[in-house]
């Protein structure tokens, strides 16, 4: 530095603005060093039981009846506007296309778990008996609901005090609801942005122990992580590990005992204006932590916020793309079948990279 032409005064203020700058970046790095030693949320069971009155509380606080018209039969969906559509489109970058679906078994038995009838049948001869013309066809007979198969609950899936979404009577006859059926979502379908929250790889392990209660501060703790903020009109994906448990023990039943989210993270999940949750598992911590409830959160998705719920996706190569990419989101895509008073389908959703 040339100080010749500097006079005492210019000096001073040169090396008391050096020193500032110093101690501003000494100021940020020590503040970016002390974020990263923070501590994770810890992953464990549950502490306390929300009572049945307590829980009834926090459903009429988190609903959103009325929020998108009070015959809104559609629900979180809404939240998927065109806006959202266009910008979850221009996550497609790479041209990756992932299954988020096992394949429906035909033998797989056990507790809450229907293997899929499947008949096949050849057509009478469609042009006359001397036609060299040959066709075949299927007749499939499947529970989706249970411990295994990929698929989407509706918004008419879970109800609460004789009640569905904004209010409307839960009263299915034996070709199911009048109000909030599949077909509201499945004229539509569901494209849109979708999140990966892998908990497993935030923790270095390779599966979330049974039980393990996943709450907002877990979520945020994730978000943290990745730099990718959950936002309206995206789907949620949470990944726990569960088939890399089930490849461990063939016995391992989802609805005995796995990690999922509390319903306390209803709040959040309005609050972040998410369009659908999905995981793994059931998304449901089990136990789920409410006194004489088996699916709290389930209630409060389907019921409190209108919102479908994808259960028992395989998500392991997802979170293996994830990684290559080094991203979280990435284009969400999913059609039901479009069945006028179901309360869901089983379907194959797909990740877009």
């Amino acid at each position: 530095m040339n100080v010749e032409g500097l006079d005492m005064q210019q000096l001073k203020f040169r090396k008391t603005l050096f020193i500032l700058m110093a101690f501003v970046l000494g100021f940020v790095a020590l503040n970016a060093s002390q974020a990263q030693e923070q501590p994770l949320p810890a992953l464990g069971g549950l502490k306390t039981e929300l009572s049945l009155d307590e829980f009834d509380e926090l459903l009429k606080n988190t609903r959103r009846w009325g929020e998108f018209g009070v015959n809104d039969q559609t629900g979180a969906i809404n939240l998927i506007t065109p806006e959202k559509r266009i910008a979850a489109a221009a996550e497609v970058r790479v041209g990756r296309a992932i299954s988020l679906a096992n394949p429906i078994s035909k033998t797989a038995t056990g507790e809450f778990v229907v293997p899929l009838a499947h008949e096949t049948f050849v057509f009478p001869p469609l042009a006359g008996p001397d036609s060299p013309e040959v066709a075949a066809g299927d007749i499939f007979t499947i529970n989706y609901h249970g411990a295994l198969h990929s698929h989407m609950d509706g918004v008419s899936h879970f109800g609460w005090e004789g009640q569905l979404y904004n209010g409307f009577p839960f009263t299915p006859s034996d070709q199911g609801f009048s109000n909030v059926g599949l077909e509201h979502i499945a004229k539509k379908g569901i494209f849109t942005r979708g999140i990966l929250v892998d908990l497993p790889s935030l923790y270095g392990i390779d599966a979330l122990k049974p039980g393990t209660v996943i709450t907002i501060q877990h979520l945020e703790a994730w978000e943290k992580a990745t730099g990718v903020k959950v936002s309206s009109g995206d789907v949620l994906l949470v990944r726990t590990g569960r088939w890399v448990l089930a490849a461990r023990e063939d016995e391992f039943n989802p609805l005995a005992s796995t990690a999922g989210l509390h319903a306390t993270v209803g709040p959040w999940l309005k609050e972040r204006g998410v369009a659908a949750i999905g995981c793994d598992a059931i998304s449901d911590v089990v136990p789920g932590g409410v006194e004489s409830v088996f699916n709290p959160l389930h209630v409060m998705a389907n019921y409190a916020l209108g919102m479908p719920i994808f259960d028992h996706l395989q998500l392991d190569e997802l979170a293996e793309v994830a990684k290559e990419e080094r991203r979280y989101s990435f284009l969400f895509t999913a059609s039901p079948l479009h069945i006028q008073g179901a309360t869901g389908s089983p379907l194959t959703p797909f990740a877009h990279f």
